[in-house]
């Protein structure tokens, strides 16, 4: 395949090419070459109460379909485990539950909730037996405050992304953060994936597409901020908009109009911190031209809900998809190839088309 290169100096930088878009083979490389090395969105704390110590779930449904369990161990630690019987690859854990161990229901092997091997009937004659692969394999677990991430392969720690943002936004009442399944919702977006990140990595479009959310942002004083694996966008209110955060005298924003801080994680989530509460957006890729996004709403302020920048969230979606389709569109164009980039407006873009071509390249 072509190799794909994306200037690092954005001024000179052009975008992924279209034919890095139409590509089903670029689609399916993305999968061991980016995702399987990403961390993945896995929700709230809360997902696993504390009468239940085993919740089971997929990597990235319909994508990367790996079974998992996230299991909370005698010592009340959180893990995760391949959810596959080491004995004929049966699933172990179906359901949510509180379990003294695992065992899979097929032949009866045993497993600890540190994944270790137990027990397993009819074996007393095998020979080099237990070996070490019968122990489910386990894959790191990594928070972002109340929120839980889980990776397969991860290409970087988490915690040194983390660690950045909860010391931005740890002046939030995260821990009386609540799941609001109510205003939470699914889109299917006739788009590949990679298009609905960048179209979410820039502010550029706002006062074209976005008439609502323009009148309460300021566009000019709109800014990115880059790190390695991770960005933000930072939305200022226009004067009178009083839907910004009240930020204690020694934060960094302090005396500043903020309303909205759009943190974005390489390769697909998308962490939108409100006045409010937080919108955790996660794009799941399922074909080339199919993308199912996900809105997972986390409340700790409703009199604040419905104003402002957090406001109006399945209109802006709404308008967002419309786009980011008719670019899907335009990309088939046999006489478009690839674009340039604005270096004031559009340096998430160019963050996340660098980080897809490294991991392209490695």
């Amino acid at each position: 395949m072509t190799k794909i290169y994306i200037n690092p100096d954005i001024e000179k930088a052009e975008t992924l090419p279209a034919f890095f878009y139409r590509s089903s083979q670029y689609f399916e490389d993305l999968k061991n070459k980016v995702f399987v090395k990403s961390w993945q969105f896995i929700g709230h704390s809360s997902i696993l109460p504390i009468n239940l110590n085993t919740y089971p779930f997929e990597f990235i449904k319909s994508y990367i379909e790996e079974p998992l369990v996230l299991v909370r161990d005698k010592d009340e630690k959180l893990k995760c485990f391949s959810n596959v019987c080491t004995h004929r690859a049966n699933i172990i854990v179906h359901n949510k539950a509180q379990l003294k161990d695992l065992r899979c229901m097929y032949h009866g092997r045993r497993f600890d909730l540190d994944g270790k091997f137990k027990s397993m009937p009819e074996f007393k004659l095998a020979k080099e037996f237990p070996r070490n692969c019968e122990n489910l394999k386990e894959f790191p677990v990594s928070n972002l405050g109340p929120f839980l991430f889980v990776g397969l392969e991860p290409l970087f720690d988490m915690s040194s992304v983390s660690t950045k943002i909860e010391d931005r936004i740890s002046f939030l009442p995260l821990d009386f953060i609540e799941f609001r399944e109510d205003l939470c919702k699914d889109y299917i977006v006739n788009s590949h994936w990679a298009l609905y990140c960048d179209n979410y990595l820039e502010g550029f479009h706002i006062p074209f597409v976005h008439n609502d959310l323009n009148d309460v942002l300021d566009y000019e004083k709109y800014d990115t901020e880059i790190d390695e694996y991770f960005n933000v966008q930072i939305g200022y209110a226009k004067d009178g908009d009083e839907s910004i955060f009240n930020f204690p005298k020694d934060h960094q924003d302090y005396g500043k109009r903020i309303s909205a801080y759009y943190y974005w994680i390489f390769p697909n989530i998308m962490f939108n911190v409100y006045p409010w509460g937080i919108s955790v957006n996660v794009v799941k890729p399922i074909s080339k031209d199919k993308t199912k996004v996900s809105f997972l709403s986390y409340v700790y302020d409703e009199s604040k809900l419905n104003h402002g920048a957090g406001s109006e969230l399945d209109k802006v979606e709404r308008e967002d998809e419309f786009v980011v389709e008719g670019v899907n569109k335009g990309l088939k164009s046999r006489y478009y190839s690839t674009g340039r980039f604005s270096p004031t407006m559009e340096k998430g873009v160019h963050h996340f088309h660098k980080l897809i071509s490294d991991s392209l390249n490695t």
